[in-house]
């Protein structure tokens, strides 16, 4: 079986952000195809990953990550997977296969908040060109991506010469999604950062013409950056911020609302919509390609609504349209539909068969 260590150092410790869903999902299925090792360097990381064997090696951004293969080499990893483009492989003996979500900090390159001084300023000049980027992407072995659009991206581009696998997000099982036919309350969903690229000012706006409505914004969120949001409302009471949301929670928001919603001006994936979806929650979205990708059927058959990310007219008349029992029952089972065609099995299954052809446990890896 496939000896796979898996980053996990990503992961956070209270509430999962994008790269930390996507770490702990896909580490827990891929457990059920290889013999898996999960690298983190905190251990309170264990508080939101798996039940799985775990090395503590040193954090992703010290001084010490260009060289982070003197740590794997003795344990003699047969590929060794990172669910980020910045793990070091500097004198490494193993297969490495590093990933890329998306290139939204080369349009939009300003870093998030929580990183220490040095490392903003090492993110800067990381994106200042593409050469930076090419030479980390042709050190690897492979190169994963989470959508076509992002896999097209690094084509046009031409970030690397490795192949360039398509491991797609996937939302949770969901056993029991909601009822099509039952009427939604008047709450709207947000999940995802606060950083300008992700507008949420417009979503702000657009609520404005929604009086009645809540926007729910789950994710944890600095007081500053809340005072400006709260700012923007007409009615602030319409406005609920969780600063973070249990999984539990999250699930029955879900199953009530009326729609998920972002109008982020880019995205490489965007895996609150497809968590959305799996419940037979429908989506108000902004008009990209990604959403168009992942969206597919449920764009056609309204699970999934796309309107301009500037427009805050036509995202409240999108979410009005929800408001008939007939358009709510057909975007509800035509999300659900749509969702079930993502899973975290699936891929996997595609990173695994990638790690064995790396490996030399089959064929050859080759260019996609």
């Amino acid at each position: 079986m496939l000896k796979l260590f898996f980053d996990c150092r990503y992961t956070r410790t209270r509430v999962h952000d994008g790269i930390s869903r996507f770490t702990a999902s896909l580490v827990e299925a891929a457990a059920q195809k290889a013999d898996v090792t999960m690298l983190i360097h905190e251990p309170e990381q264990l508080n939101l990953l798996p039940d799985l064997p775990h090395l503590r090696i040193s954090s992703p951004t010290s001084a010490r990550e260009p060289w982070v293969a003197r740590q794997l080499n003795p344990h003699r990893p047969d590929v060794v997977f990172s669910p980020m483009q910045t793990m070091g492989g500097i004198g490494r003996r193993y297969p490495l296969i590093l990933t890329v979500h998306d290139l939204i900090y080369y349009a939009h390159p300003t870093p998030p908040r929580n990183l220490p001084p040095a490392v903003r300023l090492g993110w800067r000049a990381y994106h200042w060109s593409y050469l930076p980027q090419r030479l980390v992407l042709n050190q690897a072995d492979a190169v994963a991506t989470v959508s076509e659009t992002t896999r097209g991206l690094i084509r046009e581009h031409r970030l690397t010469r490795r192949p360039v696998e398509l491991i797609s997000n996937a939302p949770p099982a969901v056993d029991r999604p909601r009822d099509p036919e039952a009427p939604p309350s008047r709450e709207l969903v947000y999940m995802g950062s606060f950083m300008g690229y992700k507008n949420v000012e417009s979503v702000i706006a657009g609520l404005n013409q929604l009086p009645g409505y809540t926007l729910h914004l789950c994710s944890p969120i600095e007081e500053t950056r809340e005072s400006q949001l709260r700012a923007l409302a007409v009615n602030p009471a319409q406005l609920v911020f969780h600063h973070g949301i249990s999984e539990q929670d999250y699930s029955a928001l879900l199953q009530r609302a009326a729609a998920l919603v972002t109008l982020s001006r880019a995205e490489g994936y965007g895996l609150p919509v497809v968590e959305a979806m799996a419940h037979g929650t429908p989506c108000v979205l902004s008009d990209l390609p990604i959403f168009t990708e992942i969206g597919g059927s449920a764009v056609a058959d309204a699970g999934a609504q796309l309107v301009p990310a500037q427009d805050p007219q036509a995202f409240a008349a999108a979410v009005r349209r929800l408001e008939d029992p007939a358009q709510f029952a057909q975007a509800s089972a035509a999300a659900r539909r749509r969702s079930v065609e993502f899973s975290w099995s699936a891929s996997a299954e595609r990173l695994v068969s990638l790690g064995e052809r790396l490996a030399g446990h089959g064929d050859a890896a080759r260019p996609c």
